[in-house]
């Protein structure tokens, strides 16, 4: 049996292939040309094909070590060992891009590179058994959860202290002057976010890494978390609570990159968006210790806001025995370092190299066409060059929707709201716990579903329920008389709210801000995100006790849940799905351009989703948006096709698996076509 590569697309009527490690790609048409012609220009085969990252216009899926020759790649390979010192790993990373070159095939390979039979198992795990992974791997992601708690707790800490602290450092409650206090002084740790931490991350992760970057947040959401508890002026307490947004804004800017850099593709989503599961676990133990606190005898507010610093001790702890991440290395040129952080994050060492060699090809082609420079540089172009711009674009969209939707109005103000539907503060206390309890529990189901239904339909399904679950709450204040049918009522479809928000618009903006942007801009284009999150968030707790003081509840929820409309229409236009995909590759599913992608969406899914769900048409179809280009072996032997071909056995389940994996359907007719299809001349 002998390998051939290949670079045909193929669809069939009702089928559309796709494999993990191909990529959604907006390829030029230069490509096409240059592939036609790849026999005879032996510079561009002895290297990559050349496509644009740029700006496409065609929905393409394409591998960049699709079309080079099997010997040119182990060439390719034995130079990149020669150049980055890894000559003991050779063989290995011989390996590993065979089968970066076609997944599916691993069990083909021949000759001296043949995989062993743990490495196949190995293989099919990864797909079969996604959640089978190191425990090196879950320590990191749980030292990420905690770091995404320290942020919650230090988030929910103002709410009970809100009922008290304003009076002990001489504020009133009669003028719109001290309730613009009050949202200052609750603003304070996003305005230090918007203003300096999130733009400090960059810097600091050039030179202390992703694990020395946590290192410092998490000493900034220690010290002034403690010198707040003991401020004796409203000044005092601004300064410290600045402080402390220094720490937020720079550990959310980087432990969801962590996270996605460390996590592989098929479940990454999952990984990630423990952020926002643990930021609700945090925002529950912030509710908890509020109420548990409310039975001590003088400024309880004190302990309210000092309590916050409890999971800054692990957070500083933990992060010293975690891996550094493996890309970060790259960035850096330390491939050593890469490798070895690979092989502590990977089940198999063929599973460490294939992820080396293909993160090393991506970035070849990334750094052609984007390439890197200084930070102001990079800040550009955030706006200027196309690919970069839409990401930016999106993760802008996901992360202004999180203030536009108005779980802040809760997560800050939950007390005062219920105060004001007639709770005492004792039950005020309470129930803002329940609303902390229902933004923890519901966050669960996103483990699931964010990397099968994925992000941007999470957000299209959860936006509309949480305008009118808002709306629902605002009107129940309307109900006459100060009962309990009143409160319970505003408190049900408060946490029936959240149970939307906590699966949807809760895991998916860091998720999807860590991901989109290339590795050259990650920094600084998850520092521009964040800002962007947090710098509205600083607007909202600023303004949204005197839009309470004047509009009421009603009002003041009836405009959010407006907003929620409009954050479902940007999502629906600008927003593209990233699921299931390694971080490299998304630098094509964001080649495409945006006319395009909003014309789509407008002409085809509108239409579809109207047949199908409002005309309830089960025979209603769309075509998929993105094309693929796969790369497939060419079987010889009438054995090795006939095995090819038998879908049944557990041997290929994980291929037809790997060839699902991004939501379309496979049939057997349409694998043996593929299977015999032959390379193009």
């Amino acid at each position: 049996m002998q390998q051939k590569a290949g670079g045909p697309s193929f669809k069939t009527s009702d089928a559309t292939l796709t494999l993990p490690f191909c990529c959604f790609n907006r390829i030029s048409d230069q490509f096409h040309a240059a592939s036609s012609t790849e026999a005879g220009d032996k510079t561009r085969s002895a290297s990559l094909p050349h496509f644009n990252l740029t700006s496409s216009i065609e929905a393409k899926i394409k591998n960049p070590l699709i079309g080079i020759p099997r010997r040119t790649i182990l060439s390719n390979v034995d130079q990149f060992c020669r150049d980055k010192d890894l000559d003991d790993y050779r063989l290995l990373i011989r390996q590993g891009a065979l089968v970066a070159q076609d997944p599916t095939g691993y069990e083909d390979i021949i000759g001296e590179e043949a995989l062993s039979q743990d490495a196949i198992e190995s293989l099919r795990a990864e797909v079969l058994h996604k959640w089978r992974i190191p425990k090196v791997l879950y320590l990191t992601i749980i030292t990420c959860s905690i770091g995404a708690a320290v942020q919650g707790w230090d988030q929910t800490g103002s709410n009970g202290a809100n009922l008290t602290f304003p009076k002990a450092l001489g504020i009133g409650d009669t003028s719109d002057r001290d309730m613009m206090l009050v949202g200052l002084v609750n603003a304070a740790p996003y305005i230090g976010t918007a203003l300096f931490g999130c733009w400090l991350s960059d810097p600091i992760n050039s030179y202390f890494g992703r694990r020395g970057t946590i290192f410092v947040a998490a000493n900034f959401c220690l010290w002034p978390v403690l010198a707040g508890a003991f401020c004796n002026t409203w000044e005092q307490l601004f300064v410290c609570r600045l402080l402390l947004g220094v720490g937020m804004g720079t550990k959310a800017s980087t432990v969801p990159i962590y996270a996605a850099e460390n996590s592989p593709a098929s479940i990454r989503g999952a990984l990630v968006m423990s952020w926002q599961l643990w930021n609700a676990f945090g925002i529950f133990l912030g509710t908890s210790a509020n109420l548990c606190l409310m039975a001590m005898s003088g400024e309880v507010w004190r302990y309210q806001l000092g309590s916050a610093f409890i999971p800054a001790v692990p957070l500083m702890i933990l992060v010293y025995f975690c891996p550094e991440s493996p890309r970060w290395y790259i960035k850096k040129g330390r491939y050593r370092q890469a490798m070895r952080s690979l092989l502590r994050l990977r089940n198999h060492p063929v599973q460490a190299a294939r992820d080396l060699y293909y993160i090393h090809v991506q970035l070849q082609v990334e750094r052609e066409f984007i390439g890197q420079g200084d930070y102001v540089k990079r800040f550009i172009e955030l706006f200027k060059i196309p690919r970069i711009r839409r990401a930016t674009l999106a993760s802008f969209i996901v992360m202004i929707a999180q203030q536009m939707c108005g779980i802040n109005i809760i997560a800050f103000y939950s007390s005062n709201v219920f105060i004001q539907a007639g709770a005492g503060d004792l039950q005020a206390l309470w129930a803002t716990w329940g609303f902390g309890l229902i933004n923890f529990l519901f966050a669960f189901p996103a483990i699931w579903t964010i990397d099968t239904f994925g992000r941007r339909s999470l957000l299209l399904f959860t936006f509309p329920q949480m305008a009118w679950t808002l709306l629902a709450a605002g009107l129940c204040n309307l109900i006459p008389g100060d009962g309990g049918a009143h409160l319970g009522l505003v408190a049900f479809f408060v946490y029936l709210y959240a149970a939307f928000y906590s699966p949807g618009e809760g895991p998916v903006p860091f998720t999807y801000s860590a991901e989109v942007f290339p590795l050259s801009h990650r920094e600084v284009g998850m520092s521009f995100a964040v800002a962007t999150n947090l710098f509205w968030a600083s607007v909202l707790g600023i303004t949204f006790p005197l839009m309470l003081r004047r509009l009421s509840v009603l009002g003041s929820f009836g405009f959010y849940a407006f907003l929620n409309i409009a954050a479902l229409v940007l999502i629906f236009l600008f927003v593209p799905e990233t699921k299931q995909r390694t971080l490299e590759e998304l630098d094509y599913i964001f080649a495409l351009r945006t006319r395009i992608f909003m014309r789509y969406q407008v002409t085809k899914t509108l239409p579809w989703w109207y047949r199908r769900w409002i005309l309830w048409s089960k025979d209603a179809t769309i075509q998929p948006l993105y094309q693929l280009d796969v790369a497939e072996h060419v079987e010889e032997e009438e054995e090795q096709d006939s095995r090819a071909s038998d879908l049944g056995s557990d041997n290929d389940k994980a291929r037809v698996e790997m060839k699902e994996i991004a939501g379309y359907k496979t049939t057997r007719n349409a694998t043996r076509s593929i299977t015999r299809q032959s390379p193009p001349p």
